[in-house]
């Protein structure tokens, strides 16, 4: 039989509980909670009370020293949607745990405005950037927020109106479910909500106003929206990589030499799971690329300052490797070639004859595919126009069976 009851809690308290739920409460020997959820749950709780510390993770020793007893956790709505749920879970046997969830915020938020869950995607601002939001900042899309604390709706409709989208409706919706629930409606550029609750969720519809920067689905993003001194992947040749490089979610990528970071800060924009570690020698641009990074939307990429192959040491091996950088020294090539995971893509996209040398050695070593890619833009000459070519990129691809 489990011994670890996780019970979801609403607003309402033990009033919403079921009779399963009520029972095993009644009868653990420990109730794990926060203060708030502790407050709402004391009439059913009979055994010692404990309160998360902070951090949550320093409460788990004594609380796993239970283990066999009777205990229960108390944790908002769905433990296993942006809860306590997914914390206490590896740390847990199958058969140690049953879980009892209530109704969680996103689908009461839901239920009060009439709108389809499957269909607007949820961001949480909870100890995470606010970023973050960028990418799924879409036209015309629905999209739940779950907040830090009564201030964070403030702080997203400033950063909305920064962004060029003042005119996105924002309902702030607090306390659902219980007996200070109450929902109102603004703009974001016309936000003036005062005694916001600390336990509130956002919805955002939203509208971009003249000159808004939306983030595409597709790889390939304006040149002028990173910050950069030429080193850059282009925006025609940056595409292509991408699509060499074919992120799936969930992996990891080590940029080499990234410059402004476009090709890392693209492949992270690919999925939200996605992961890349940038490597850079020189300060000012491994700065520039975490500035890129924030603005566009994944503060995520995490930029190490050094040079390859000794900047590589230690970092977990890689689902995909771009040498946009680095791929003149054949060591630098060996050493990402050894750590890349089974199935993994090395990508590598180099311009001087000497480079080339470099990578045709390692072509003929490791085998893949040779492409050599020229982009011609229009651009004046005198008062007339002409294309103009760009110089041209050798790519490598090459996968690891």
């Amino acid at each position: 039989m489990p011994w670890l009851s996780i019970i979801g809690l609403g607003e309402e308290g033990v009033e919403g509980l079921s009779p399963a739920a009520r029972a095993l409460l009644e009868q653990a020997e420990l109730v794990v909670g926060g203060h708030r959820h502790l407050a709402l749950a004391g009439p059913l709780i009979r055994g010692r009370r404990l309160a998360w510390a902070s951090p949550l993770a320093d409460t788990l020793p004594e609380l796993l020293a239970h283990r066999g007893r009777p205990v229960a956790v108390l944790a908002s709505g769905d433990p296993f949607f942006f809860g306590v749920g997914s914390t206490l879970r590896p740390h847990l046997d199958p058969g140690e745990w049953r879980c009892l969830p209530q109704a969680s915020s996103i689908a009461l938020a839901a239920a009060r405005l009439g709108w389809a869950q499957q269909d607007c995607p949820v961001v949480s601002l909870t100890g995470r950037p606010l970023e973050g939001l960028r990418p799924f900042l879409q036209p015309g899309r629905g999209l739940f927020v779950l907040c830090a604390d009564g201030q964070t709706p403030a702080r997203v409709a400033r950063a909305l109106s920064d962004w060029g989208l003042g005119e996105t409706v924002m309902t702030v919706l607090e306390a659902l479910g219980g007996p200070r629930e109450r929902v109102r409606a603004t703009t974001a550029r016309g936000f003036d909500l005062a005694d916001v609750d600390p336990l509130n969720l956002l919805t955002l519809e939203v509208r971009p106003g003249p000159g808004a920067r939306i983030l595409p689905r597709a790889p390939g993003l304006p040149d002028d929206w990173f910050e950069h001194d030429g080193q850059i992947t282009k925006r025609e040749v940056r595409a292509l990589t991408l699509s060499s490089l074919a992120p799936r979610a969930g992996e990891l990528l080590w940029d080499v030499g990234c410059g402004s970071g476009s090709v890392s800060i693209e492949w992270l924009l690919a999925h939200p799971a996605n992961r890349a570690i940038a490597l850079e020698s020189h300060p000012e641009r491994a700065a520039r690329a975490m500035r890129n990074a924030a603005d566009l939307g994944v503060p995520r990429l995490e930029v190490r300052r050094g040079r390859a192959p000794e900047g590589l040491e230690d970092l977990p091996a890689p689902d995909a490797v771009f040498l946009g950088g680095g791929a003149r020294d054949a060591a630098v090539i060996e050493r990402c070639w050894e750590a890349l995971r089974p199935g993994g893509r090395l990508v590598a996209n180099v311009v001087v004859v000497e480079t080339q040398q470099v990578v045709l050695e390692a072509w003929q070593r490791l085998g893949g595919s040779l492409t050599r890619l020229s982009v011609e833009r229009l651009d004046r000459v005198g008062g007339l126009h002409a294309f103009r070519p760009a110089m041209p990129v050798l790519q490598w691809v090459v996968e690891k069976g």
